[in-house]
């Protein structure tokens, strides 16, 4: 069923937060992988507004498994003559023929099912995927590549340590299956600067956290998206540990920015952690999200803090992204929340409608 376009005051707070950057998408190319997910929707639609508003004059090969699929989710996205939907698998996708002078690798199997089912497979599509991407970059002649990697690549924060900045030498378990998401995260990273390096095109890496914001799976390993559902659906929010993990969420509107800046703006070589430094804690979240609906459900907290075991934390220091790229977070929590619910409310009305 199709679901509703990004809210117009959202695209018009990314273009106007990123205007100075576009004159470097002018009349280029563009390909990207992972476009029909979160941020690759995010990613499209603001592009498509850019476009259409600054008469850019560029263009977007989006790589997908199902174009048809995406055509029946997004037909606003799909009809638009400034995007083509390029049918294959990231790890085996046949080049468009039109190369891509700037290329977004966001295809990305972060799904806590297929980690604990299947780690392997897991990280040969991260693997085989991202050598794919290089070597079409490589074929292009591109210019620069963004690689949306993960905060993972850190292995488990330090209680200690407030917020973990990019050159923090911790790092998983490599002799852990369950570490196969990060350890492919890292090894991507890699991949793309020795590539980038040997091939002359710039690599920009995006290290990213934790999100809110319309088009986030409320039926994955995503703690906001479970609380969003459980909230939509009446209650009551189940939170399954004890909630006293901290995490911090950007919304998806900054995300957008902030990937696009690191892209345009962001030094070759280099990684930016991406995300909110705001700490709340896994049971404020739910309780925040239970606020925005009405009528308010109930929280409830399956798990009891054990005495003497500090919270685990997942926080990123954004210092370096505010100093060299003058990023900050702009949408404060409360109004992350509020916009997220009041879109999937909108999708839900829309499906309804339709059925």
């Amino acid at each position: 069923m199709p679901i509703p376009p990004i809210a117009a005051d959202d695209l018009a707070h990314i273009l106007t937060h990123t205007l100075p950057l576009w004159e470097g998408v002018h009349g280029r190319h563009l390909f990207i992988t992972g476009g029909t997910g979160f941020f690759g929707c995010w990613l499209l639609e603001s592009f498509v507004y850019a476009n259409r508003m600054l008469d850019l004059r560029a263009s977007l090969t989006v790589l997908t498994r199902d174009p048809r699929a995406f055509a029946s989710k997004c037909p606003h996205l799909a009809a638009e003559p400034a995007l083509a939907l390029w049918p294959g698998d990231v790890r085996d996708f046949a080049f468009p023929p039109q190369p891509a002078q700037l290329i977004i690798h966001a295809a990305t199997a972060a799904d806590a099912a297929l980690h604990a089912a299947a780690p392997e497979l897991l990280l040969d599509t991260i693997l085989q995927g991202t050598r794919r991407v290089l070597d079409y970059a490589t074929a292009s002649h591109s210019e620069a590549l963004l690689l949306t990697s993960s905060g993972a690549v850190y292995g488990p924060q330090p209680p200690d340590l407030t917020h973990i900045p990019e050159d923090c030498r911790l790092g998983p378990d490599p002799l852990d299956p369950g570490a196969a998401y990060a350890e492919g995260k890292r090894m991507a990273e890699q991949m793309c600067v020795v590539w980038g390096r040997q091939a002359g095109f710039a690599v920009k890496v995006a290290r990213c956290f934790a999100f809110l914001g319309p088009h986030l799976p409320l039926d994955r390993h995503f703690a906001a998206g479970n609380f969003i559902h459980d909230a939509l659906h009446g209650g009551p929010i189940r939170v399954q540990g004890d909630g006293t993990p901290y995490r911090s969420y950007l919304y998806a509107a900054d995300l957008a920015i902030w990937l696009w800046t690191v892209l345009l703006a962001g030094v070759p070589g280099r990684a930016y952690n991406v995300g909110s430094e705001e700490a709340v804690t896994v049971a404020e979240l739910a309780r925040a999200v239970a606020a925005a609906v009405t009528p308010r459900p109930e929280v409830i907290i399956a798990g009891v803090p054990v005495p003497g075991v500090p919270a685990t934390r997942y926080l990123p220091s954004t210092q370096r992204a505010r100093e060299e790229l003058g990023l900050r977070t702009l949408v404060a929590l409360p109004d992350a929340i509020t916009r997220t619910v009041r879109w999937f409310t909108s999708a839900q009305d829309e499906i309804g409608a339709c059925g």
